[in-house]
């Protein structure tokens, strides 16, 4: 009766707010002290006692009411970080302000002339009746206020930390107070664990949802690639001014990586217990991605200093940002290493109870931090790769690109949809975008997947961790195979092409560029992945396919310079791949020999298709899938969908690097010797033979046979003034790489063919078996340098990943569900 009471009292104050048209003053408590005083509201009970429509209202017709009610709430924030909450009834203003500031700062920062109303120190709003608020403090202007009262109050003893007093009556300064005494858990920087209180985390849920809600600010703007233009809200937050900067960042990172959904393991837990741990931890994660993408896309040195804490040495402004790049310990790389691969692989984990285990639904913020993690912090990077602990992160990762390709996302733009039609707030619609999330953001999801691999793919360790033999038993649709690690990711990356939405085209060479960087350094691979690299140059090598677009023949360029790679590198061990490429030697003739005549273009273009799919399966063993494992099944209708800014193409991606004989990397000039010397059909192309044009049009960039055959073969390439000529195909025809290739087969066919004659073989074991132990020492080519082509940041790539994250942050949020229905400009909602 009491909490019905409180919430019709609560109401009951809104719409007196929303109906008087004079202004309220500042000192008069009785009324003000009805929204956070008298009553006990839940985040939930304010997001639906407080419309829309009202907060609209008051903004338009009563501006001074909600300017007052705003400053009024962070006066009690203030407040209460002074005094440190010492009653119940301090907590629960605290707790109730928190809420309500919540619910209202989207709407404060959807309208361009209030936006700026934080960031004034509100002049003669109150004062006559406060001196909290005079003198210095009343100098800063309202968001600072409020950012430092947040952060006081995350170090509250009693109210978000557990609480050093000796005594009842002693009570803790909280200007004094060392905040790195009160880390929230064990790990990086600090050895002690904490008690767990669930109050403590409730308290601490709402205070980091109201942080987010500030930093949300960057929503409302349009998306620029200018990245001199800074989030007030995190600048001020992750500067010198807050003393909290360095025990909030370690208490975040630890709170993530010390996080064990499972627990002991007893079967059904999550369902009979509230896990209030989970919700904080994926708080925590999304403060730590915001806060770190402050500096995106900017080249960052880290400083040589071993020490965390001398913060005020060169360094950049932010110091989240400063403080991850300074972390240096192994034991601290380990346990964040860990953490994360505990919280990846945890989705993908099967039990005999089906939906025993708690499943969590945060892996693409985590995605992102890892990322920034290893843009961030070299040596945290050099870390990950020099153990085979990076296959912990690799697994997943293939996991969930494999599990998202099918998603039906929509064309690369700014477009973000919301299949939803309410014109009010309902918990209905709530419950819905919770169910349907998994089916949100997955073109995100195989974008941030596929970036993390070219970022690691870079890096020789990486390769060489490959060859390791995967043994774990992970449900995925893919065909069942023995091998390595390097065999899983090239079946899953051939799944994606073959099988995957048209709309991921666009990341085709990508994908590729990922298995060139890696060849060099595989030792073994399986029949099943060789024959899937052949399958793939089989399909991409057809005249139809290279004539269709002008930079399809850049896939063929990346599979034959991954081909080199292996036999030049690794020929001893991969009798498997050398096989495949015999059987399939056919194609590399018909590469040899494409003809570049105007009527074989043209009758190439015009061709209908008589047999079936080119892209099939070449053995009947790829027909199994692995165990426990589900079909990707596109997104169902009406569910909720994502897209992004279209990605700079390859070229903008990365930069080249060539292998040294002592095994450092040398950079290599711009210019590729690939680069065709036409310079009409340049500007055509726009990119070197391996690489592809940034400026496409990413909506339809490369296509499977597969999907050729659902289009027209008449339908105009991405250039509408663009057509394939003799000219053209003899700029890139001449410069294939299929040198090494046509010497393996003219020494390997004649020496296969007699053995198969003279033993009259058909067993394909022992024809590998002659394979593995034959030599081309002195027989092939003078080996090529290797090229690896490593991530690097630019604007283009910033500007995705900013917009990615708060849109992932965005879908994520719907319990309660903060900025929906508010003009957010980063990206569209379209409610369909």
């Amino acid at each position: 009766m009491g909490s019905t009471d409180s919430k019709l009292n609560f109401r009951k104050a809104v719409i007196q707010l929303t109906t008087k048209t004079q202004p309220v003053e500042a000192t008069d408590d009785a009324f003000w002290d009805q929204f956070w005083a008298d009553t006990t509201t839940t985040v939930q009970d304010v997001f639906a006692l407080v419309p829309a429509a009202e907060i609209r209202a008051v903004r338009e017709e009563s501006p001074s009411n909600l300017a007052t009610l705003c400053y009024k709430a962070v006066e009690k924030l203030v407040q209460g970080a002074e005094s440190g909450c010492p009653t119940e009834r301090e907590k629960q203003v605290i707790l109730n302000c928190t809420c309500i500031l919540s619910r209202i700062l989207p709407y404060i920062f959807e309208d361009q002339d209030w936006r700026g109303f934080f960031w004034s120190t509100v002049p003669g709003a109150g004062r006559a009746g406060t001196d909290e608020l005079d003198d210095d403090e009343g100098a800063r202007p309202l968001a600072e206020s409020l950012l430092l009262a947040i952060a006081d109050l995350l170090f509250c003893p009693d109210f978000t930390v557990h609480s050093h007093r000796r005594g009842p009556d002693s009570v803790e300064n909280m200007q004094s107070i060392d905040s790195c005494e009160y880390i929230w858990e064990a790990g990086v920087g600090f050895a002690q664990s904490p008690p767990l209180n669930y109050i403590h985390d409730l308290n601490r849920i709402e205070l980091l949802r109201l942080l987010l809600t500030c930093f949300s600010e960057a929503m409302y703007l349009p998306s620029s690639t200018d990245n001199s233009v800074l989030n007030p809200w995190v600048t001020f937050f992750c500067s010198t001014e807050n003393r909290h900067a360095l025990p909030l960042f370690t208490s975040l990172l630890n709170v993530v990586s010390a996080y064990d959904p499972v627990g002991y393991g007893i079967p059904y837990n999550h369902l009979l217990f509230s896990d209030y741990r989970e919700q904080l931890v994926e708080q925590a994660v999304q403060i730590l991605i915001v806060t770190l993408e402050h500096d995106a896309g900017v080249p960052h040195q880290p400083p040589s200093s071993s020490s965390m804490e001398e913060h005020e040495t060169a360094g950049p402004e932010n110091l989240f940002v400063n403080y991850l790049s300074r972390i240096h310990r192994e034991e601290d790389f380990d346990f964040v290493l860990k953490g994360l691969a505990r919280l990846l692989t945890n989705p993908l984990t099967q039990t005999y109870l089906p939906n025993s285990t708690k499943k969590i639904q945060f892996h693409q913020e985590l995605l992102v931090l890892f990322w920034k993690l290893c843009d961030f912090n070299k040596k945290f990077l050099f870390f990950v790769l020099k153990s085979s602990d990076v296959l912990d992160i690799l697994v997943p990762i293939l996991f969930y690109l494999n599990d998202a390709r099918a998603d039906q996302c929509e064309p690369p733009s700014t477009a973000m949809s919301v299949s939803l039609r309410p014109t009010r707030l309902h918990w209905a619609y709530v419950n819905q975008l919770l169910l349907c999330f998994m089916a949100a953001a997955r073109v995100g999801l195989m974008h941030i997947g596929v970036f993390i691999l070219l970022l690691l793919s870079g890096e020789r360790n990486f390769g060489v961790r490959l060859n390791k033999p995967y043994s774990v038993h992970v449900p995925m649709d893919i065909p069942v195979f023995t091998g390595t690690h390097a065999d899983l990711l090239i079946v899953v990356f051939h799944k994606i092409i073959t099988t995957g939405h048209q709309r991921l085209q666009p990341l085709f060479d990508c994908l590729l560029t990922i298995v060139v960087n890696v060849s060099p350094y595989l030792k073994s691979l399986s029949m099943v992945a060789a024959n899937k690299l052949l399958h793939l140059l089989e399909a991409f090598s057809t005249s139809w396919f290279l004539f269709s677009l002008a930079q399809n023949h850049h896939l063929v360029f990346f599979l034959l310079e991954a081909f080199n790679n292996i036999i030049q590198y690794q020929f001893d061990g991969n009798c498997n791949l050398v096989y495949a490429i015999i059987r399939k030697r056919n194609v590399f003739h018909q590469l040899a020999n494409l003809p570049s005549d105007p009527a074989s273009i043209q009758k190439a273009l015009q061709r209908k298709r008589k047999s079936p799919d080119v892209i099939s399966r070449t053995s009947s063993q790829e027909t199994v899938s692995m165990e426990g494992s589900h079909p990707a099944v596109p997104a169902e209708p009406g569910t909720l969908k994502t897209s992004l800014v279209a990605i700079p193409g390859i070229d903008k991606l990365t930069e080249k690097s060539q292998v040294s004989e002592d095994g450092t990397m040398v950079s290599v000039p711009k210019m590729d010797p690939l680069q065709t010397a036409h310079a009409d059909h340049n500007a055509v192309a726009g990119t070197s033979d391996t690489e592809s044009n940034s400026g496409r049009d990413n909506e339809d960039v490369f296509y499977t046979e597969a999907e050729m055959e659902r289009r027209p073969l008449s339908r105009a390439p991405s250039t509408s003034l663009w057509a394939p000529s003799p000219e053209w195909v003899l700029s890139w025809k001449c410069k294939l790489p299929l040198q090494t290739i046509m010497r393996l087969l003219q020494v390997l066919v004649p020496q296969v063919e007699k053995i198969c004659i003279d033993k009259g073989l058909t067993d394909e074991s022992e024809i590998l078996k002659f394979l593995q132990h034959g030599t081309l020492v002195g027989l092939l080519p003078v080996p090529h340098p290797i090229l690896i082509r490593k991530y690097q940041a630019n604007a283009g790539t910033a500007m995705w990943f900013r917009t990615y994250m708060w849109g992932v942050v965005y879908l994520r949020n719907v319990d309660p569900p903060i900025w929906y229905d508010t003009d957010v400009r980063l990206f569209e909602i379209q409610r369909m």
